[in-house]
């Protein structure tokens, strides 16, 4: 087994300088996803990289920006460790991966102005290194207190005031975002007390319809009611035209149509079709002394129903016109003059 050298760093112990977590928001903008391998590299979805620097396909990104030695294949990674993928659908095998030299590529070549802190600081890290021979972090104003413990180092400057101005815009949006959930939540209150009246109003609307409906249907049920005892009222005032004796005809004086036609305008108030009846049936009294004709010969001669006529009849009746004398053979009954 061969032993690190004495001048140079044991991959097993080394640990980062800076925060990566830290480093990596100050440049790009974001929290990066991150794999970090056993000997201390770190690697990046190429795709999360190129979508927080605002390059709109990483294929050519990468292929303008970082040479091949800085990028790779997930499954190539992980597997140089012997270590699996990680689980997700999110990292596939076949993921395109950069190292943090990729990164640094791809934000030296960003235009985005979030990017411009951490340009300037890599350009005073290699003019310090052209002046200088070389360029030291100062440490931190609290170290480690474990005995053996690698000394902190400060982050510099300009990556400290970057990520302060990400986290107060990370912070105010964070407030706009709860300024608009909570607007949203009122919103949503409001349309749910609408739905809410706009329920009590339907059912409201149907109970009264189903009241309307039940005041029709009790209508209906008293008018036919009504009908019912007018019919049986009419019934009964046939019954008792039929059961009185047939007055004597005075025959001290002959009787015309336009004399029975001129009574029956004394006696009711005569309608359309009561006069259309009554002008067929008149000359018929008059002549033959009575009328034998069925209902359906009147109607014919009229134009009127069957139930009109029918109608008609009953009036004169009942107002004295007419009234019935026996039957026909086929059982309709025969009507004569009443006495004036």
């Amino acid at each position: 087994m061969i032993e690190p050298s004495k001048h140079q760093p044991d991959p097993r112990t080394q640990q980062d300088a800076l925060d990566v977590g830290d480093f990596v928001y100050a440049a790009t903008g974001a929290r990066v996803r991150r794999l970090t391998m056993p000997d201390g590299t770190h690697w990046f979805p190429a795709v999360d990289v190129c979508k927080q620097l605002g390059y709109t396909t990483p294929r050519k990104a990468l292929l303008d920006h970082v040479p091949e030695q800085h990028r790779e294949i997930l499954e190539t990674v992980t597997g140089g460790h012997c270590l699996s993928v990680p689980a997700g659908r999110e990292w596939r095998r076949d993921l395109n991966l950069i190292d943090l030299q990729g990164l640094i590529l791809l934000v030296s070549a960003c235009t985005k102005p979030e990017c411009a802190p951490f340009k300037q600081w890599v350009a005073e890290v290699i003019e310090t290194i052209q002046r200088e021979g070389s360029y030291s972090l100062e440490e931190a104003e609290v170290q480690p207190a474990e005995p053996g413990a690698p000394i902190a180092y400060a982050m510099p400057e300009q990556v400290a005031e970057a990520i302060v101005r990400l986290e107060e815009r990370n912070l105010q949006a964070d407030e706009q975002l709860a300024v608009t959930q909570h607007k949203s939540l009122v919103l949503q209150e409001k349309m749910a007390e609408t739905q809410q009246e706009m329920v009590r109003t339907q059912l409201e609307m149907v109970r009264m319809q189903q009241e309307m409906v039940e005041m029709q249907r009790a209508t209906l049920t008293a008018q036919q009611a009504i009908a019912q005892a007018m019919e049986r009222i009419a019934n009964r005032l046939d019954t008792l035209a039929l059961d009185r004796p047939a007055p004597v005809p005075d025959f001290s004086a002959q009787p015309t149509t336009e004399s029975v036609l001129a009574d029956w305008r004394k006696r009711l108030s005569v309608t359309e079709d009561v006069w259309t009846v009554a002008v067929v049936i008149a000359p018929v009294l008059v002549e033959e002394g009575e009328l034998r004709q069925p209902l359906e010969a009147i109607a014919a001669r009229t134009g009127l129903s069957v139930h009109r006529v029918n109608e008609c009849m009953r009036m004169l009746r009942k107002h004295a016109c007419i009234h019935p004398q026996g039957a026909t053979e086929a059982g309709a009954p025969v009507y004569v003059l009443s006495p004036r």
